[in-house]
């Protein structure tokens, strides 16, 4: 491991729940952007920024439907649609893949990284 791994593992074990899945969401975000902005240098990495997108949404699905969260009900069902709907859409991009049909996801991610900014509790 060098040093900027090592820096970056560091730096990543001292943040709470809440940053770490702010900062996942704004990772993934920006990575869909970069494909949508560079598309033609970049949209072989498409499938593999698709799939890092599933997968967080993936935990945030497993987490919020543990009957253990202490989310209201009523959140845990919007994050379940709001993941569904994630699936969906990513499946639709692999089957007809254009740079605009990014934008739904990048927004998704960057909207949700941005509430839970700004309510870190």
């Amino acid at each position: 491991m060098n040093i900027s791994q090592k820096y970056a593992k560091t730096e990543v074990s001292g943040l709470n729940q809440v940053e770490l899945e702010t900062r996942a969401l704004i990772k993934t975000a920006s990575r869909l952007n970069q494909i949508k902005e560079n598309w033609e240098q970049n949209k072989g990495d498409l499938v593999d920024a698709l799939e890092e997108n599933r997968r967080l949404w993936t935990i945030f699905a497993g987490a919020i439907g543990d009957k253990a969260s202490p989310q209201p009900e009523e959140l845990q069902k919007n994050i379940l649609t709001l993941a569904m709907f994630v699936f969906k859409r990513s499946l639709d991009i692999l089957s007809d893949p254009k740079p605009e049909s990014l934008e739904i996801l990048i927004n998704i991610n960057m909207n949700i990284a941005r509430g839970l900014s700004e309510h870190p509790e």
